[in-house]
């Protein structure tokens, strides 16, 4: 299944990498092998081939390549039983969204907010099909990193607080609950192989 945002003509994948054959995994760890971001930004991002390859080992993550157009742009992980991570009161409550970030090469088109989006409905598909008591998605963002705040935001994340956590500082803990209404990022769905 594709996605898109009408508005700007942009398409987004979810990836999968746990329900990928191993030549498919092997695929889409050489794509995160290949992405980077710009030197100011790594201090709030790890390093997306170690970020898959951990998602792949641990039960309670599922980490996903994010493509668009045909083109892989960005990783993120969704993870069961760890929202306190973000700072979240109950790690059961919420899917965490870690270990996300678009490739220097596709920052600033927009596919933040999209893949955002979209991984709040896959969080809601796999919450479904765990059988997990969550109701949205959380995540906790650096307080010096406002681009990634406005993306979330477009993205239907609501601030919820501040968390000082966080490796690199202060963050902003964000929330997006399962039954919020629809946006114009929402038309972004996920790709699941196997």
């Amino acid at each position: 299944m594709i996605g898109s945002n009408r508005a700007t003509s942009l398409d987004i994948w979810l990836i999968g990498l746990k329900n990928l054959d191993e030549d498919g995994q092997a695929i889409r760890l050489d794509d995160a092998a290949r992405m980077s971001v710009a030197a100011e930004q790594q201090e709030f991002v790890g390093d997306p081939l170690r970020m898959m390859l951990v998602g792949l080992e641990e039960d309670t993550r599922h980490p996903y390549v994010i493509e668009s157009g045909g083109v892989p742009v960005g990783v993120l992980t969704l993870q069961s039983g760890a929202a306190r991570m973000a700072g979240w009161p109950h790690d059961d409550s919420a899917m965490l969204l870690r270990g996300f970030l678009i490739d220097t090469r596709s920052q600033g088109l927009g596919l933040g907010s999209l893949a955002a989006a979209a991984a709040v409905e896959e969080g809601r598909r796999l919450a479904a099909r765990l059988g997990g008591g969550e109701s949205g998605v959380v995540l906790s963002v650096n307080e010096r990193n406002p681009a990634a705040q406005a993306a979330y935001a477009k993205a239907g994340f609501v601030d919820s607080g501040r968390y000082l956590g966080g490796r690199s500082g202060p963050q902003r803990i964000m929330y997006r609950s399962f039954n919020l209404p629809s946006t114009k990022v929402d038309d972004a769905h996920v790709v699941n192989y196997g």
